[in-house]
C-alpha cells in the first residue's frame, strides 16, 4: 500500500474516461483517503454510474458542465484537476471556467486537444471510422485487458455506450492550456499492444516529455492504468501533492 506523510491535505477531482465510470477510480480514490487526502470522482452523464440518464443528445459541453458544478457548487479550490483518457476532453474544456481553482493539471493517457479539437478529430481516420459506425448514436464500448477473466468480466458489466457526440463536439478553449497559471504533468502507459505509435496519447506524450512546460511520467500497463497500477499512480499523485 502506498504509504505517504503529506505536508498538509489536497484535493484530488479525477474525471473517468469514455465508456466507463468513477468507479474505474475506486482504488486510487482509497489510496489517495488513506494518505489524508480528499478524492472526488465525478460521473458523466449518460455513462457510469450515470447511464440511466443516457440518450443520444448528449454532447462533450454537458459532461463539461458536470465537472464544472462538481467543482463550483462544492466550492473546490487549489485541486489537482485529472482526466484519464476521454477526460482530457473533458478537463481542458472546463479549464476557462475553473483554471483558478486548479493548481496542477493531470491528463493520464488522455487527449490533450487545442481549440476547435475533438477526440475523434484527434483520432484521425480511425476517429472517424469510429463515428461513422455509431449505432442510434452511441459508439460501442472498446473491449479493454485488466489482466484477468474475472476483472475483465467485472469491467465489462458496467462499460457502456458512449454518446457519440462526446467524441465529435469540437471542444472550445479560450486560453491555450499551456498558458494557464496550473502546473501540468502527462502520465503515459507505456505497454499497450494495441496502440499505435503515432496515437494521439503517445503524441501527447511525447509533446510533454519535451516541453519544459510539463513533467512526465510512464507507467508500464496498457491504457487502463487506474485499474491495473493503482499505487503507482498513486504515488505519482501523492508527490504532486506534496
Amino acid at each position: 500500500m502506498v504509504r505517504s506523510v503529506p505536508v498538509m491535505s489536497s484535493t484530488f477531482v479525477l474525471v473517468h474516461g469514455a465508456f466507463g465510470g468513477s468507479y474505474g477510480f475506486r482504488s486510487v480514490r482509497r489510496l489517495l483517503n488513506a494518505n489524508g487526502h480528499e478524492a472526488i470522482t465525478p460521473s458523466l452523464t449518460g455513462i457510469g454510474e450515470r447511464r440511466h440518464l443516457a440518450t443520444p443528445d448528449i454532447g462533450l459541453d454537458l459532461h463539461i458542465t458536470d465537472l464544472t458544478n462538481a467543482i463550483e457548487i462544492d466550492d473546490l479550490d487549489d485541486i489537482v484537476l485529472l482526466g484519464f483518457s476521454y477526460g482530457g476532453m473533458v478537463i481542458s474544456g472546463a479549464m476557462d471556467a475553473v483554471a483558478h481553482r486548479v493548481s496542477h493539471a493531470v491528463f493520464l493517457d488522455a487527449f490533450v486537444p487545442s481549440d476547435g479539437e475533438s477526440a475523434a478529430s484527434l483520432l484521425g481516420s480511425s476517429g472517424e471510422a469510429m463515428a461513422a459506425n455509431a449505432v442510434d448514436g452511441y459508439v460501442a464500448p472498446i473491449p479493454r485487458d485488466l489482466g484477468s477473466p474475472e476483472a475483465d468480466a467485472w469491467s465489462n458489466a458496467r462499460r457502456v455506450g458512449q454518446p457519440v457526440k462526446t467524441l465529435t463536439d469540437p471542444v472550445s478553449i479560450a486560453t491555450p492550456l499551456e498558458d494557464q497559471p496550473f502546473t501540468r504533468t502527462f502520465i503515459k502507459a507505456t505497454n499497450d499492444e494495441a496502440e499505435a505509435a503515432d496515437s494521439a496519447f503517445w503524441r501527447a506524450s511525447r509533446h510533454a516529455e519535451q516541453s519544459p512546460k510539463w513533467s512526465h511520467h510512464g507507467i508500464d500497463c496498457n491504457h487502463m492504468v487506474p485499474a491495473l497500477r493503482p499505487e503507482e499512480l498513486t504515488e505519482i499523485l501523492l508527490n504532486l501533492a506534496n
